[in-house]
């Protein structure tokens, strides 16, 4: 029992120093350009959906399927040319990956990870 305790508390530092790695450029006051703008929403995103995932396991495909769109979004519209076509595609094998979690069609080895 301790150790989940310990595990859900390194989990809540570890998002918080995501999220504080996002928006540390707006309290240094740097030039708030695309990829600034870009990499906060994903660092802040990635960050909130692991504390969902941590508290409450169920919703990891959920989660995994909204982390896929949203990078996905994200990348496209704030980066530039060779980036923006890199983030949509890492964001299609997430999408791609939730999918086949919900249809249970991944390698079991795989799969034990969305159903706790």
């Amino acid at each position: 029992m301790a150790n989940v305790k310990m595990f859900k508390l390194l989990g809540v530092m570890l998002a918080l120093v995501l999220i504080v790695w996002a928006i540390s450029p707006f309290l240094r006051h740097q030039p708030i350009t695309n990829d600034v703008m870009a990499t906060a929403i994903i660092l802040i995103l990635i960050a909130v959906a692991y504390l969902i995932i941590m508290f409450n396991p169920g919703w990891t495909k959920a989660v995994f399927f909204f982390e896929g769109i949203v990078i996905g979004v994200s990348g496209y519209m704030l980066l530039a040319y060779p980036y923006s076509i890199e983030f949509v595609i890492v964001g299609l094998i997430i999408v791609i990956i939730a999918i086949l979690a919900y249809m249970q069609k991944l390698p079991p080895n795989i799969l034990k990870w969305f159903y706790r």
